[in-house]
């Protein structure tokens, strides 16, 4: 599946909750609420199957054990930036388990390489029968 086969994540699909902003920034951070906890509820979601799978298995301290990422954004000063960057992380984060990844095949080890790696193994254990007792004949 390619990442332009996904369906956009919707505004009805995602929650979105404005709070104060955390850290210093002076008096626009205590009176404003440009911060933005956005909520994105997997299980609910219109993603196909496998993409749900797959954001469900990752380990991100931004989903919850419910399935549900939260992101919370706030570097912005204004609320609309701050909802725009949540909503750009989740879809990067999407787009991350997009693609299902490739399946290894393992294969032979070729002829060539065999022999060198025996040959290295014959080196080293010379040299590792060297480093004996001397024995007098």
């Amino acid at each position: 599946m390619t990442a332009a086969a996904l369906p956009a994540i919707t505004e009805g699909e995602v929650e979105f909750t404005a709070m104060r902003a955390q850290g210093a920034g002076g008096q626009n951070v205590n009176k404003v609420s440009s911060a933005v906890h956005l909520r994105f509820d997997i299980g609910a979601s219109a993603l196909p199957l496998d993409v749900k799978a797959r954001l469900l298995a990752l380990r991100d301290s931004r989903i919850t054990q419910e399935g549900v990422v939260v992101i919370k954004a706030q570097q912005y000063r204004s609320q609309d930036l701050n909802r725009a960057d949540a909503l750009a992380r989740l879809n990067a984060l999407v787009q991350s388990v997009a693609r299902a990844p490739r399946v290894r095949r393992p294969t032979q080890p070729t002829y060539g390489s065999q022999q060198r790696r025996l040959q290295t193994k014959t080196q080293r254990s010379h040299t590792k029968a060297l480093r004996g007792k001397v024995r007098g004949e």
